[in-house]
């Protein structure tokens, strides 16, 4: 009987390892960006001069959703992340892109 309860404990522990595995496994993604696509991005948004946005982040700029990015423009996450909200809801028109017209 006592094989049992280690039976049960083994199996649970597996089944959290292998949650956890796909978990971690997951892409991050933010309004149709991934995160290589918001990484490339980041130096035309953080810092004091700002680089100009590179030809990848404007590509994936470009197949973002603009109306879900522009939603964060007042979010405390922004900042905590080091990136400038200003430079941020630049980059539309930086990558000849056309804003949201209510952001």
């Amino acid at each position: 009987m006592e094989m049992l309860p280690r039976i049960v404990v083994v199996f649970l522990v597996m089944t959290v390892i292998f949650g956890m595995q796909e978990v971690m496994s997951k892409e991050v993604s933010l309004c149709n960006m991934s995160e290589n696509d918001l990484l490339a991005c980041k130096p035309a948004v953080s810092k004091q001069n700002p680089a100009d946005p590179s030809p990848a982040c404007c590509k994936a700029l470009s197949s973002a959703d603009l109306s879900c990015l522009c939603s964060y423009k007042n979010s405390i996450l922004l900042p905590s992340l080091g990136i400038n909200p200003d430079f941020a809801m630049q980059l539309p028109t930086k990558c000849n892109l056309n804003p949201p017209a209510k952001c």
